[in-house]
């Protein structure tokens, strides 16, 4: 039995490791050199977690949550709207990996990494919610990092910033994401500046 256990806990580490591979489709479809990796993504949101001055937040659950909320793209891959793929289908092949997943570890820890997914994609929770926050400000934090790394291709990832308007809720995420644009915005002025 034990060596069966040994041999799952191998599994489940192989299928997770693959997030270390996979490439934030988003990047991929607009070209971005060397797009991150979704292990780097669910990273910096887990130590977001770390940061959170909101006492009524529980900070441990906040990075469960980040290292579990796109757990399932180790089989199904990092599903994007352009994909074309519905909500309903998306979460159907996410809950299928996560079940072949949760197969792969002890019941305890399965039934706690579905009881997480599950309180991220129904968004249960005020941590849940953060978590959220988390998941769309790294991608305008990494949108932002591309943009100076290209200079030359000027704001080509606005898209990312507008699809985030307006909807962060947790004030410590507003507070950085404030501090983001005025960067975003100085460095815009600040190249017109040099081609004036």
């Amino acid at each position: 039995m034990a060596n069966s256990c040994r041999s799952k806990a191998l599994d489940f580490f192989m299928i997770i490791g693959q997030l270390k591979k996979i490439k934030r489709t988003g990047w991929v479809y607009r070209k971005v050199p060397d797009p991150e990796r979704v292990a780097g993504h669910m990273y910096r949101m887990a130590i977001m977690s770390f940061l959170l001055e909101d006492k009524t937040l529980n900070r441990d659950r906040c990075l469960k949550l980040s290292l579990v909320h796109d757990m399932a793209e180790s089989i199904v891959g990092d599903i994007a709207p352009d994909d074309g793929i519905s909500k309903e289908e998306k979460y159907r092949r996410e809950k299928e990996a996560l079940d072949k997943l949760q197969g792969l570890v002890s019941e305890e820890v399965g039934t706690e990494i579905g009881s997480l997914w599950e309180e991220y994609t129904n968004q249960a929770t005020p941590e849940a919610k953060a978590v959220k926050d988390f998941d769309r400000f790294d991608m305008i934090l990494q949108a932002h990092e591309y943009e100076q790394d290209e200079p030359e291709r000027g704001a080509y990832l606005q898209e990312f910033f507008d699809s985030t308007q307006g909807k962060f809720q947790t004030p410590q995420v507003v507070e950085w994401t404030e501090e983001l644009y005025k960067r975003r915005n100085n460095t815009a002025e600040e190249k017109s500046e040099l081609q004036s």
